[in-house]
């Protein structure tokens, strides 16, 4: 899975938690900001994030996302991890 196929499913994620569409999703999009998340929505944002890519996400590594790109980046590398280990998602395989 490339970062533009990420970046899509990660923009259907947030529409569906804030129940809205939006029109792009730049790397320097602050996650909380642009879109009004609460720590409630943050959690559940992770869940889905965690869930649909078959990756798991720290509290330290938490910590240290608050823009889109970065999100991005931690899911490359975390799909990265998993693809050498031959723990290929199924959504990554496709």
């Amino acid at each position: 899975m490339n970062r533009d196929q990420i970046r899509s499913t990660l923009k259907t994620i947030i529409e569906n938690e804030i129940g809205e569409v939006v029109p792009d999703l730049p790397d320097d999009a602050k996650i909380i900001e642009q879109f009004g998340l609460d720590s409630v929505d943050v959690v559940s944002l992770v869940m889905h994030v965690e869930r649909h890519f078959r990756v798991r996400i720290g509290h330290e590594e938490l910590a240290t996302i608050d823009s889109v790109g970065a999100l991005l980046d931690l899911i490359e590398a975390k799909s990265a991890e998993l693809a050498a280990t031959g723990r290929i998602p199924p959504q990554a395989a496709a």
